[in-house]
């Protein structure tokens, strides 16, 4: 058994994980003593020729890549976001957000989820954080002083630990019924920078401009389980119809030759992000449904907000961090609850069944669309949201 001390630990590199070592590196006096602990090192990734054979893209609002441009951890490919086209299939209303309404270059990017770890992984390999591989690691005990973690036949102790394994949470869940299907279509009439949420009875579809393919957009489509098993299972031909079906034909025709993958959705959400010792930030804070991609953006800015409440007590890692991470939770509450609240709402809303309540919906989207005062704030939280 391998003992080693840090004076901060992060369980689990994925971008969030990565994106708060890198800047704790920034402002701490010897970066080796922050601990990254990653999982097993994974398989090779497919070519870059071949990008469908990872469906996972990532829509990434204003203040995340301003973030990762600080940070030099920018991917060299992403697709601009410069309008967003909200609608409900078979109901009155529809809204669309524009980045020139806020005079920022775009109102978002995507991103390949492949190319950003890439990028994260290259930028954190030159930070001097101390990476270590190896089996899931787990918060063994705190104490006043400091955490034990464990890693496999490995042990560490640190004065504080993080959480951004993607564990989730369990204090408040829900399961939507529902199952999201991520793939690759490319469309006869493509419009450069346009992002298309469209909320079908079934659940929402939403098409992103792909970064990495041209005239091609990826598709998260969320459906009752059986159906989406069913779409999957469909031939390209068939699967191809009925997308566009449920899309209608503001692209014309879209067609899959791609593989089609399916994941269940659900929100999960810890109500404390701070316990003694213990922080959690990103999905091992909060899971969020797909819609309006606010899941890692909001990740995020949990790792923004930890690496600004510790960049003082680093300085001075012998003191207690109790006031700084009671401030990192204080700071984040109320951003945590108006996205999740957002994206709970959304799909459920849209879904009932019910003409009257989906008629309302109609109508609040085409006043979104009429009324600029009305629009501003919701597109400001998508754009950068709430950053204390």
């Amino acid at each position: 058994m391998t003992i080693s001390a840090f004076d901060i630990a992060i369980l689990g590199a994925g971008p969030v994980g990565r994106v708060l070592a890198l800047m704790l590196a920034r402002v701490a006096p010897d970066p080796a003593r922050i601990a990254l602990l990653a999982g097993a090192t994974p398989a090779p990734a497919a070519p870059a020729a071949v990008p469908a054979a990872d469906p996972r893209v990532l829509a990434m609002n204003h203040g995340s890549r301003v973030l990762l441009e600080s940070l030099h951890a920018w991917p060299a490919k992403a697709a601009d976001i410069l309008n967003i086209h909200v609608s409900q299939r078979g109901r009155l209303g529809r809204s669309v957000i524009q980045h020139t309404d806020f005079g920022v270059p775009q109102l978002g990017c995507v991103v390949a989820y492949s190319a950003l770890h890439a990028k994260l992984e290259e930028c954190v390999a030159a930070s001097g954080v101390t990476l270590l591989s190896g089996p899931p690691a787990q918060v063994d005990g705190q104490d006043g002083d400091g955490v034990r973690i464990r890693q496999g036949d490995a042990a560490l102790s640190c004065r504080i630990a993080v959480q951004s394994d993607g564990a989730g949470a369990s204090d408040v869940r829900r399961d939507y019924g529902q199952h999201a299907l991520l793939t690759t279509a490319h469309a006869t009439l493509p419009r450069r920078g346009w992002a298309w949420e469209r909320f079908t009875p079934e659940g929402p579809l939403a098409l992103l401009p792909h970064p990495q393919l041209p005239d091609a957009y990826s598709v998260v489509w969320c459906n009752a389980p059986e159906r989406a098993a069913e779409l999957a299972a469909l031939d390209n031909t068939a699967f191809s119809q009925a997308l566009s079906a449920a899309f209608g034909d503001r692209l014309g025709r879209l067609s899959c030759q791609a593989p089609r993958h399916v994941f269940p959705l659900a929100l999960s959400a810890r109500r404390a992000l701070v316990q003694g010792r213990v922080a959690a930030i990103g999905n091992a804070a909060q899971t969020l449904h797909p819609v309006a991609g606010q899941g890692l953006n909001l990740g995020l800015r949990d790792a923004a907000r930890l690496a600004q409440a510790l960049g003082g007590w680093l300085a001075q890692p012998n003191a207690s961090p109790t006031a700084a991470l009671a401030d990192f939770g204080r700071a984040r509450q109320f951003d945590r609850v108006v996205t999740a609240g957002l994206t709970d709402l959304m799909p459920r809303i849209f879904a009932t069944g019910l003409a009257p309540v989906e008629h309302a919906c109609g109508l609040a989207l085409l006043g979104l669309d009429l009324a600029a005062p009305l629009r501003a704030p919701l597109a400001q939280h998508l754009l950068t949201g709430f950053r204390a």
